[in-house]
């Protein structure tokens, strides 16, 4: 197995190296993680062999250029590059070298849908292949588009992996040249999705299987685990925070929170502003808000970090950026969601969630405005509350891992 991204794209992976193992698999999890370090230290308690490849991101003010990069670039195809060139291909080699051990070692390999250097590796080396999709947007159908039109999906999709591959398929193709192999016919396709199993580790709740998906293309759910070490626990002052008064906002930009002082502070400025012309408690997640001058009161704390699955139930809504982990967990939770959207990716969870019902129209980070977010928040009305309880009571029904255990095993055999 083999991963790469922030903590919402690695721990799903971790989630199903561990089911693996337990179902009496040898895994062996390959990590790049693009911000920090933090895995090195990391053991698995079934037994997963964890190897961690450098991080592509020079540290933290340069993984805060990046991102502010991508808030100021709208086309999705340019966001998409400028982090394949700056987040992934500085690591390019490494990840390469592990993917093709990886294949020389393994009977299966599973990846991320963007680490096409184990695909390219998996497909010279003749073994089976499974994408893992973190996210339905780039799943192609008649049926629906990311654009949300009534019509003309085909033309769109047509049209949209055409762009793709023109933009994607120079990455994939270097490798596959050094192999002497033939260029990508289709990014989208050949490289995103695996003929052999594709699963989309997203809940059934929010993603809707299309007719006319194929049938190695399946829906597992969300790739859920217990809390981890490195997430840490509810500390004693969340704790009495939480029972001072009524249920708060959790506000959270997670891995795209700035970590330089001055756009530290404009976010901090962002939610606490509105936080107050909304009326509410807020617990609000940051690296540090005493260097910015915010110190915590009896309506605001400020935390730099709290695992989600542990305090999302406790709170009223939670305001987040729209990345997969964090949208799935606060569904789970049962609480309905903001979603400021940071790239266009997030864009279309906050779509998703509004279609639910459990979201307002998805904000952009940045135009947002403290008292837009304000507004935002006292618009989840009570009905919200309701419909995000039930989707919450089916989606705990579901078990992701055990369901893309079976997957794998019935493919297998």
């Amino acid at each position: 197995m083999q991963t790469w991204g922030s903590h919402g794209d690695i721990r799903p992976f971790l989630a199903l190296a561990e089911g693996l193992q337990l179902a009496g698999h040898e895994v062996t999890l390959v990590i790049t993680c693009v911000d920090s370090d933090i895995y090195a230290g990391v053991a698995s308690a079934a037994g997963v062999r964890l190897r961690v490849v450098g991080s592509p991101v020079n540290g933290p003010e340069e993984a805060e250029k990046i991102g502010m990069a991508a808030l100021e670039m709208r086309n999705p195809l340019t966001q998409m590059r400028m982090l394949l060139d700056r987040c992934f291909v500085p690591s390019e080699e490494e990840m390469f070298a592990a993917a093709l051990a990886l294949a020389a070692e393994s009977d299966l390999l599973i990846g991320h849908y963007f680490m096409y250097p184990l695909q390219v590796a998996a497909e010279q080396a003749g073994k089976p292949y499974v994408s893992v999709l973190l996210s339905h947007v780039a799943i192609p159908s008649a049926h629906s588009h990311p654009t949300g039109l009534p019509f003309g999906q085909g033309f769109l999709w047509w049209l949209s992996r055409w762009a793709l591959h023109k933009a994607a398929s120079p990455y994939p193709d270097r490798l596959r040249a050094r192999l002497g192999m033939a260029p990508t016919g289709d990014f989208v396709t050949q490289v995103w999705l695996s003929s052999w199993l594709t699963l989309v580790a997203v809940s059934p709740q929010i993603c809707m299987r299309q007719p006319d998906w194929a049938p190695s293309l399946q829906v597992c759910g969300f790739l859920d685990m217990p809390n981890m070490q490195l997430e840490g626990r509810l500390t004693e002052a969340v704790e009495r925070f939480l029972a001072a008064g009524a249920p708060p906002v959790y506000m959270t930009f997670g891995s795209w929170t700035p970590r330089e002082i001055g756009n530290q502070s404009e976010s901090l400025r962002l939610f606490t502003e509105a936080a107050s012309l909304a009326g509410c408690r807020a617990i609000i997640q940051t690296h540090d808000a005493a260097a910015c001058g915010f110190r915590s009161t009896d309506q605001i704390l400020y935390v730099s970090a709290s695992p989600h699955h542990l305090i999302f139930p406790r709170c009223a809504a939670v305001v987040h950026h729209g990345g997969a982990g964090t949208t799935q967990s606060a569904t789970l939770a049962g609480k309905p969601s903001v979603v400021v959207a940071h790239i266009s990716e997030q864009e279309h969870w906050g779509k998703e969630l509004r279609r639910l019902g459990i979201a307002g129209k998805a904000a952009h980070r940045s135009s947002i405005t403290a008292k837009q977010l304000a507004a935002r928040i006292k618009a989840l009305r009570p009905g919200m509350q309701i419909r995000a309880a039930e989707v919450a009571r089916a989606m705990a029904a579901e078990d992701g891992v055990a369901t893309a255990i079976r997957l794998i095993n019935e493919r297998i055999a």
